[in-house]
């Protein structure tokens, strides 16, 4: 869509016959909106309350009735040049992990597995081995 794909074979990719994942993208956001602004109920999320304690240590606060803190996820942080390099950052990898490993963490995980393909039990491990590296180590670096 950028035309980095002529210059970088990875990236050489025909968006044009695959507008329906636009279709997706969009749907996907008005379900978040319609599922955040009608179906939420006002219940906290069950934390244990020593990852609550953690969580206060590296200054973020407990949900308090949402499913995600605002130190995270609310509108202050498009005022933090650090957050916005967060968010850019962190989508740049997500897409681009999501493209060189083939499919998205789901995907791998449901799909995938479900048909005992070997790469997406790769996947999977790979994932999940990240996951417990960033929220154990990378995570309380850049928090603190």
């Amino acid at each position: 869509m950028t035309g980095i794909g002529k210059k970088v074979p990875f990236f050489d990719w025909d968006w044009k016959s695959q507008r329906w994942n636009l279709v997706v993208v969009a749907g996907t956001m008005l379900g978040g909106y319609v599922a955040t602004h009608f179906l939420s109920s006002d219940s906290n999320v069950a934390i244990n309350e020593i990852t609550i304690q953690k969580l206060q240590n590296i200054g973020i606060e407990a949900p308090n009735s949402k499913l995600l803190p605002d130190s995270l996820f609310g509108k202050n942080v498009f005022e933090s040049p650090k957050m916005i390099l967060f968010l850019l950052i962190g989508g740049l990898l997500i897409g681009f992990g999501s493209r060189y490993a083939g499919g998205c963490t789901s995907g791998h995980a449901i799909s995938g597995l479900s048909n005992f393909q070997l790469p997406s039990l790769k996947a999977v491990i790979g994932f999940f081995v990240g996951g417990l590296i960033m929220v154990n180590f990378i995570f309380p670096l850049i928090f603190k």
